[in-house]
């Protein structure tokens, strides 16, 4: 059975469509009251994450409240460090801890690696299973997970950082150990994502969260050989890449040839477009703080950002919809959207 809403796929194939499809960065999260009084039932978002039906449930709660045009598996990146043996905490208003760190060479050599790891993670593709039952093909699911450099960062560092310093540190003091790590890292993501598609999700992002804050050279040697792999590696469904802030690898990326490219606002679309063509599908990029605005500001920007990419093109924001954006504005931005025509 077809996919009953299927502009995302039809999008992603550049084939003529009415108007951009429109999902959001964590648009299942804290700006839902429904959201919020599941998370206030339990003992924190691990539980959330780790219990299939409930996470299935609000995976879906965008779709039916807000109309979006496709669901994203409510998870974490950091799921993955965790199966290969680095445990993580998630503090309240604080973020991720991980209690131990790697620094060694023996830290890496035993860490589980690729299927092993992968199948650990039983709970994310049961979560799957539960969500398409309950989309029942309305919109495609997408999949996702984080990038091998991002993930990285946080086994290094243990927790969130402006500056990752500890992380970028590693790569310049142990770079022939920074590359084992993001073999062994890169190796479960592919694993990850192929278990990801088995239990059907119909699109697969990498998130390249802390791209931005490499410099060309770094990007070029830790990052870009590892997101090759990922990307040569899965091609049962479309990939998109999202290196948020490494506008300075556009062209990198663009030569990895992802089905779709996603752009953060620090990169306008009219400068993408002019730098590197209208054939690419590009997602993005409005900043989220646009959703403070005034209604009136949130239609201009609409406008603006779908003119200036000209069509093949995945209305996002540039990265996640912060906890305290208004709702209506939420509501406001994706009826703008779906009300444009081509």
């Amino acid at each position: 059975m077809g996919i009953e809403n299927d502009l995302l796929l039809r999008t992603i194939a550049k084939e003529k469509v009415e108007r951009p499809p429109i999902w959001l960065m964590r648009q299942a999260g804290r700006i839902l009251p429904e959201y919020r009084a599941i998370r206030q039932s339990l003992s924190g978002f691990i539980e959330l994450v780790t219990t299939p039906h409930l996470a299935a449930e609000v995976t879906v709660q965008p779709v039916d409240i807000l109309g979006v045009d496709a669901a994203i598996i409510f998870s974490d990146i950091l799921v993955i460090p965790e199966a290969m043996g680095l445990p993580y905490e998630l503090i309240e208003k604080k973020g991720p801890y991980f209690p131990e760190t790697i620094s060694s060479a023996s830290q890496i050599e035993n860490l589980l690696q690729g299927e092993k790891a992968a199948e650990r993670l039983t709970y994310v593709y049961d979560a799957l299973t539960h969500t398409k039952r309950l989309l029942g093909n309305r919109v495609p699911l997408i999949g996702f997970s984080g990038a091998p450099w991002t993930l990285f960062s946080y086994m290094l560092e243990g927790q969130g950082s402006k500056t990752f310093s500890k992380a970028k540190a590693f790569l310049y003091k142990e770079p022939k150990l920074a590359h084992i790590l993001l073999d062994k890292i890169t190796e479960t993501i592919i694993a990850y994502l192929r278990l990801k598609i088995q239990s059907g999700v119909d699109v697969v992002q990498v998130f390249d969260s802390w791209a931005g804050l490499l410099n060309e050279s770094l990007y070029k040697e830790f990052c870009i050989p590892y997101l090759r792999r990922i990307r040569e590696s899965i091609t049962d469904v479309p990939v998109i890449i999202f290196s948020k802030g490494a506008y300075f690898a556009m062209e990198d990326i663009i030569n990895l040839s992802p089905d779709v490219i996603g752009i953060d606002w620090t990169l306008s679309a009219a400068a993408f477009r002019s730098d590197h063509g209208h054939d690419m599908v590009a997602q993005g990029n409005l900043d989220p703080c646009v959703l403070y605005g005034h209604p009136e500001h949130i239609t201009r920007q609409v406008t603006d950002t779908i003119n200036d990419f000209g069509g093949r093109h995945i209305f996002n924001l540039g990265h996640g919809v912060y906890p305290d954006t208004p709702l209506d504005n939420v509501k406001h931005l994706i009826n703008q959207v779906q009300s444009y025509r081509y």
